[in-house]
């Protein structure tokens, strides 16, 4: 029988009126991995930062190691041997690795960055971390900053490892490499708990599932004696139908003509190369592409934002039915014109939103240069935060709310809702649903749908090439800064897809060989 590493009983935590948690009961392991399963804003983070000391309970006991506990601070919790890995991480970025790692380290003697150096390497040679300790933060990726973070509380003896969203910034690859470490940890007898919403990772990571709905505690069920529809199931409410309702393009008038781009980073790297097509009105265009392959730089170049080296990008406005040249805008000019460019970036709160500010302070971020005079109008604004929340079931108590006391993906709401309250007529959609729970994630898509069906011209970039698939009309597959083929959503197969996302040069080089024999 095997050991319990945690046990909560009838835990609540409320904050004012609303209930994040509510008479929970669960536990976990020793040598076990569990998911708590959840939509966004369920309670599944607040839950977990009670076990880690960042919350106190309001009612209940935490037992570890089958002795009661007061957990009052993090300080609290790497005593019982509990860390917590955050969404949002808390590293100092001037730091290198090592000096974040050891950083609050009491242990009575003096900091010697060799000897830690050394104990690190030993930690990620153990369960196969790739980490280089003198490495500075601000020069990492995000799955290295992540590494740090893990490697950090493992450093502080944790047996017990809470991971807040680990994947919701990570590639397929980087994602696969992470699972594979938290099987090692699990066979070494660590207890991991995975806050998520990804249920293909749920099935593949966990050996049990705890979901959670509107603050309570459903049920905790073996992995491999459920699936993706019960899960959901439990985690909603009702059966939800996970089907994307595609329409014909109605219509369509073409409303950007891209050209021959090519833009080269400050490395001196061409990130863009010759890239050319069109999008049109009443139609959704998906741009497909592994990771960093210029999707980004793409749209950027388009809003204004990206230095482009040569290439046009014409712009046919609904308005005076005039073509008007972007390259010659700025951004808050191609804004004006309709052009919007909704980016949810990897870190929401560092390039979206403000975290410090509420709701609708967030709206005015986009509207307050239009103040005529010192008194700002916050009447709108606080009518569109107010819309976005009914629309778009964002918890949160009210529109007053700092956005940073909001779950990631209601965050993530209040960001992508923003930019299609502004009713643009080209509407350039980045990643809008990176990181949101399963319901959230369908309720973006159908509102990108409406978009297209409203007459909008929507660019979709995505990184499910299910729902690629599904979802777009046409599909612009990337790679390397070029595109390497712009496919049929309706009739395109993900192999297809997978192959054009990783076509070379050398490939190509071969093919126009034989079609020249």
């Amino acid at each position: 029988m095997a050991e319990k590493a945690v046990e909560l009983v009838n835990i609540t935590k409320k904050f004012g009126s609303i209930i994040a948690n509510n008479n929970v009961s669960l536990e976990v392991m020793k040598g076990e991995i569990l998911a708590v399963l959840g939509e966004n804003g369920c309670g599944k983070t607040t839950l977990m930062n009670m076990i880690a000391g960042i919350y106190f309970p309001d009612s209940g006991r935490i037992f570890v190691d089958g002795k009661e506990v007061v957990i009052r601070s993090p300080k609290d919790a790497f005593k019982y041997k509990i860390g917590m890995i955050h969404q949002h991480f808390k590293l100092v970025d001037v730091f290198t690795a090592g000096e974040n790692i050891v950083l609050g380290v009491n242990d009575g003697t003096k900091y010697n960055m060799k000897n830690i150096n050394s104990r690190i390497m030993q930690i990620a040679s153990r369960y196969g971390f790739n980490i280089d300790p003198q490495k500075k933060i601000h020069e990492m990726s995000v799955s290295e900053k992540q590494t740090v973070e893990i490697i950090k509380v493992l450093y502080r003896g944790a047996d017990i490892l809470i991971l807040d969203e680990p994947t919701a910034v990570l590639t397929p690859q980087e994602t696969q490499k992470l699972f594979e470490i938290l099987r090692r940890m699990r066979d070494d007898g660590k207890s991991i708990i995975i806050i998520t919403h990804k249920l293909h990772e749920v099935l593949s990571i966990s050996d049990r599932v705890a979901v959670l709905r509107k603050g309570e505690h459903i049920a905790t069920v073996r992995t491999s004696e459920t699936n993706e529809a019960e899960l959901t199931e439990m985690m909603v409410g009702k059966k939800v139908d996970l089907n994307i309702k595609r329409s014909e393009p109605k219509d369509p008038k073409l409303r950007l003509h891209i050209s021959n781009l090519n833009s080269t980073n400050d490395e001196g790297i061409l990130v863009l190369k010759n890239v050319s097509f069109d999008a049109y009105s009443g139609e959704i265009l998906g741009i497909a592409g592994i990771a960093g392959s210029g999707q980004r730089e793409l749209l950027e170049a388009i809003a204004g934002l990206e230095h482009l080296d040569s290439g046009e990008i014409t712009y046919h406005d609904p308005k005076t039915d005039k073509d008007v040249n972007l390259r010659d805008k700025t951004p808050l000019q191609i804004r004006d014109l309709g052009v919007r460019l909704s980016f949810v970036p990897e870190d929401r709160l560092g390039m979206g939103l403000v975290g410090n500010m509420n709701i609708t302070d967030n709206m005015m971020l986009r509207s307050y240069r239009r103040g005529k005079s010192a008194f700002l109008d916050r009447k709108k604004p606080k009518e569109l935060a107010e819309k976005i929340i009914k629309d778009l079931e964002v918890v949160t108590p009210g529109t007053a709310t700092p956005v940073r006391r909001l779950s990631g993906g209601n965050v993530q709401k209040v960001l992508v809702g923003r930019e299609i309250a502004a009713a643009p007529s080209v509407l350039m959609a980045a990643y809008p649903v990176r990181g949101l729970d399963i319901n959230s994630s369908y309720m973006i898509y159908n509102l990108l749908t409406k978009q297209k069906e409203a007459g909008v011209a929507v660019i979709f970039v995505g990184e499910d090439l299910d729902v690629l698939i599904e979802l777009c009309d046409r599909i612009l597959v990337i790679n390397g800064g070029k595109v390497t083929g712009i496919v049929d959503g309706r009739t395109a197969k993900k192999e297809e897809i997978g192959l054009l996302m990783t076509k070379t040069d050398k490939i190509e080089n071969e093919e126009a060989t034989d079609d020249a024999e």
